[in-house]
Parts: structure tokens; C-alpha cells; sequence
């Protein structure tokens, strides 16, 4: 029954940080654990252990006697995300290719390969394939708390872009020329290149994204 139970809380925290990252769940969106429990078709039980988990990746905020909302978005919040993730992937990364060895290079390149592969059609997928990419450049740097940083940080910043939705200046950047820039800088085991062509990387998405935050000001 135990493991019923933790499989149960598994899947609802599985779904339910799916739906408040794409945005099925929006931000601040209070969330009552009869409707997510009808939603989910499970127990009350494992949806409460899972929004729980959830607050612990910041996902989700525990409201005083009054249950839960997805965590909101704001623009000190994005520029925060980003400048973590800034500082503690350039120290993953520089560390992941001090560390580098054939079988780091193989994941790497086989991770890029995926995520060309894939395509945007289905921009789920690719975003799982994406994840996989920018956690292949850092997995060397054998530090699991960094990595998991990383990851929880990266799942923070991809809320935003699926707010943003398929907005026309973005999909106008070459972002497959930027990630094959990042791979050959690591490949070529040339940290600086690669730590500059990261961060140009997320500030471009960065700059994106803040303009939508001033055309949300403007149009208050």
C-alpha cells in the first residue's frame, strides 16, 4: 500500500508540475485539491504529498489555512531566475569540461543530436529534448547539488517562455546556430567560448522576454 501510495504521488507530481509549467495551471491560479483531484483521477492524499513536493521546487506556494496557488511571475522574478542561472551554469559548465572526458563528449553530442532532431512541432518534446541538451553541457561537473540547482532553475525559466507562447520575434532567432556554437566550444574543450556563447545565449532569451514584460506594463 506504501508503494501504491508513493506511485500515486509520483504521478500527481509528475502532472501537476507539467501543467503549471506550460501554464495549464497559471500563475497564482489557486489550487483545490477537489477539482486537481477530479482532474488527475487520484486520491486527495497524493495530490496534498504532491503539491507539498512542489513547493520545495518553487513551483507551488503554500497559502496560510488556505491551500495552495501556482507560484506567480513577475518580472524581479524573472530577472532573478535569470541571473542565477547565469552565474551557477557558467560554474557547471566550466567545471563539466575541466572535468571532460569521451564519454561526457558522446552524451553531449547525442543530446544535441536529439534535440535537432525533434524539431518544434511538438514543443513539449523538444523542450524535454532542450532540458536534456543544457544538462548534458553541465552533467560532468559532478556536483549534484549544482546539477539539481540547474535543473530546478532551468524549470523556473521555462515557464516563462511557454507564457510567452510562439511570439513571432522569437521564433525569428536562430537558436539551433546558437546551441551548435555552444556544443563546438565545449566539444573544443574552450571553457571561455563556451561560458560566452551560454550567456549570450540565455541573455538573447532574456532580452526577449523582458520586452514582453514592458508590453504588459505599457498596455496596464
Amino acid at each position: 500500500m506504501a508503494g501504491q501510495e508513493a506511485s500515486a504521488t509520483q504521478k500527481a507530481y509528475l502532472a501537476l508540475r507539467r501543467m503549471i509549467v506550460v501554464g495549464e495551471l497559471q500563475p497564482g491560479e489557486k489550487l483545490k485539491i477537489d477539482r486537481l483531484r477530479a482532474r488527475l483521477n487520484t486520491g486527495a492524499s497524493p495530490i496534498r504529498e504532491a503539491l507539498s513536493l512542489l513547493t520545495s521546487d518553487l513551483l507551488v506556494e503554500r497559502l496560510d489555512q488556505r491551500g495552495f496557488r501556482a507560484a506567480p511571475t513577475s518580472h524581479e522574478n524573472f530577472v532573478e531566475i535569470l541571473t542565477l542561472r547565469c552565474e551557477l551554469e557558467e560554474m557547471a559548465l566550466r567545471q563539466s569540461i575541466a572535468n571532460a572526458d569521451e564519454a561526457w563528449e558522446d552524451a553531449l553530442v547525442l543530446a544535441h543530436h536529439k534535440m535537432a532532431r525533434e524539431g518544434r512541432g511538438d514543443l513539449e518534446s523538444f523542450e524535454e529534448r532542450h532540458k536534456a541538451f543544457h544538462m548534458a553541457l553541465l552533467a560532468n561537473c559532478n556536483s549534484p547539488i549544482l546539477m539539481k540547482f540547474c535543473s530546478q532553475l532551468y524549470d523556473l525559466n521555462i515557464r516563462y517562455r511557454y507564457l510567452a507562447g510562439n511570439a513571432l520575434n522569437y521564433q525569428k532567432r536562430d537558436v539551433s546556430t546558437e546551441h551548435s556554437a555552444i556544443l563546438e566550444a565545449a566539444v573544443d574543450r574552450n571553457a571561455d567560448l563556451a561560458a560566452e556563447r551560454l550567456l549570450s545565449h540565455y541573455h538573447q532569451t532574456g532580452a526577449f522576454l523582458n520586452g514582453l514584460f514592458a508590453t504588459n506594463d505599457s498596455e496596464g
